[in-house]
């Protein structure tokens, strides 16, 4: 991403695909002032070519609307690209060699992070000891994320930098002892460290054709400084647009800080992974808990009150059945007091929203409720043997993320990554979506890149972008990809793929085993954001 950003051109797009329900077989796009001027055919092309700025051959790459992510961690993503991974590691004798190395190759940290430890893949279940941590790393401190972002291991250095008690235990801490650690590990990056890192995860956004990213930001999260800062970064620097939430229960600070909505990560549960997300009943492999709650159905229905009252959108992260119904309980009695209208009219999200039953689904569709949801969580955990089936045995694990029941009953869809919990990889989301591991919660390609795209700018109140349709805002990708499966005309041949999830006109086939599309472009508000090198 370049320092200065350029004005709007008038520009032709021509030759390609153009995927937009304005003209299902158009090849050719006019972008003029930040916005969609035209979509249409290759020969009405030519009245253009005089009067713009630039002509784009596509070559017969295809343009879609570009991607938005509804749910990032954008600091922490640029510090997992550019630090210690250990999503890779399948054993804590691997990880520890990861820890070392790094350790080796960065005396000058103050800190060492790193991030993507998954102990329900390891034999034995178990994740490093702080002693073995102490020892590769020397005796610095160091803090490791597990892969949900719910819990930590960190090094007993890392324990003398953090202020009151934290328990000395060999587990992995969660709740506040993790919150704890988390704010002493980020306290020690420096602001140009964090600027870096934020430039990182936004450039590697854009490369993937991302043009809009949710920031879901707090005070057990980042803070406010990293907040203020990634917006005004956003502002300055072209890149994709970045949406702010702020997950505090003060909706005045939320809008004091530039937020859209005191929302996103607002605790009302943990996470599965780390056997914090709140249970109706005890987890199948740790029958004594069935996790930890944060707020009840009074708070939430004091915090949507509070957002709708004051204009801004609320929400919440809820995983776990329970936690999802106090979420439901608390939005019905806000909508008793200020009135089921206003509620609806507000937005108010739901992030993760995982454990649903029928009953949730319907109360969503009632009050209105935004399902934020992130598709390849399912791909990563799901399935028979996958850390859902360990943690809630396989006929709970089975209900989870059912996105055709949310769909079939018009709750509205915004698909995203918890980047870095899965990565940023948004074809990788539309085609998890399609193929979930449980064959009744799947929907169609053409849904799923809906709620990637047109399902986040919905998210944020504009039903008027995400599509590429005359006046919409010009946010956009170009891609290269091995096969489109398109809708013909009679002198075209359709290039049909034999699954019926993945034979969508106007999209790539996302069929698994299938090389995804290659972004070559990233367009966002006119501006060229992102440019493939050598394209």
């Amino acid at each position: 991403m370049s320092e200065r950003a350029p004005e709007p051109k008038t520009v032709l797009l021509r030759r390609g695909e153009v995927h937009s329900p304005a003209d299902p077989f158009a090849t050719a796009m006019v972008v003029e002032r930040g916005q969609v001027a035209w979509v249409g055919s290759e020969g009405a092309a030519d009245a253009f070519a005089d009067g713009v700025d630039e002509v784009v051959d596509l070559d017969g790459a295809l343009v879609t609307p570009a991607f938005t992510d509804a749910h990032v961690h954008t600091t922490s993503t640029g510090l997992a690209l550019t630090g210690l991974d250990l999503s890779a590691a399948d054993s804590p004798a691997a990880a520890l060699a990861l820890v070392r190395d790094f350790a080796a190759a960065r005396p000058d940290d103050r800190v060492l992070l790193g991030h993507g430890w998954d102990a329900s893949r390891w034999a034995g279940g178990r994740p490093p000891t702080r002693a073995e941590l102490d020892a590769a790393t020397g005796g610095r401190p160091l803090y490791l994320s597990r892969i949900d972002v719910h819990s930590a291991v960190v090094t007993t250095a890392l324990l003398d930098l953090v202020p009151g008690a934290v328990p000395d235990a060999d587990a992995a801490l969660t709740g506040d002892a993790h919150h704890a650690v988390r704010a002493a590990a980020f306290a020690a990056v420096t602001p140009a460290q964090r600027a870096a890192a934020q430039r990182t995860a936004l450039a590697h956004a854009a490369s993937l054709g991302i043009g809009t990213v949710h920031e879901c930001g707090g005070p057990k999260i980042s803070s406010e400084d990293d907040f203020t800062g990634l917006l005004r970064l956003a502002a300055e620097v072209p890149g994709p647009r970045v949406v702010g939430y702020w997950a505090e229960e003060d909706a005045d600070k939320a809008r004091e800080l530039g937020a859209l909505g005191a929302a996103g990560d607002l605790f009302v549960d943990g996470a599965l992974g780390s056997h914090t997300a709140c249970l109706h009943e005890p987890y199948a492999d740790a029958a004594h808990t069935s996790g930890t709650g944060y707020l009840d159905a009074a708070a939430v229905a004091a915090h949507v009150t509070a957002c709708t009252e004051a204009g801004l959108q609320a929400g919440f992260h809820a995983i776990g059945d329970a936690a999802v119904t106090a979420v439901v309980a608390g939005v019905r009695a806000a909508a008793e007091k200020v009135g089921p209208a206003r509620v609806r009219a507000a937005r108010h999200r739901v992030e993760h929203a995982e454990m649903l039953t029928p009953e949730h689904i319907a109360a969503f569709a009632e009050l209105g409720l935004i399902a934020s949801v992130q598709p390849a969580f399912d791909a990563l955990w799901g399935g028979a043997d996958g850390m859902y089936a360990q943690r809630l045995g396989t006929e709970r694990a089975r209900t989870l993320n059912p996105f055709a029941a949310l769909l079939k009953a018009g709750v509205p869809l915004a698909f995203g990554s918890d980047s870095p919990v899965t990565p940023l990889d948004p074809w990788g989301t539309v085609r998890a979506a399609a193929f979930h591991h449980t064959p009744e919660h799947r929907v169609s390609v053409r849904a799923a890149f809906t709620a990637h795209t047109r399902g986040g700018w919905r998210a944020t109140g504009r039903d008027d972008a995400g599509v590429l349709v005359p006046g919409a805002p010009a946010d956009y990708a170009v891609w290269r990809t091995d096969e489109l499966v398109v809708q013909a005309p009679d002198d075209r041949v359709a290039r049909w793929s034999t699954d019926p999830r993945s034979g969508t006109p106007g999209l790539p086939d996302l069929t698994p085993g299938r090389a995804l599309p290659v972004c070559l472009r990233t367009v966002v508000g006119g501006r060229t954001v992102f440019v493939r090198p050598g394209e």
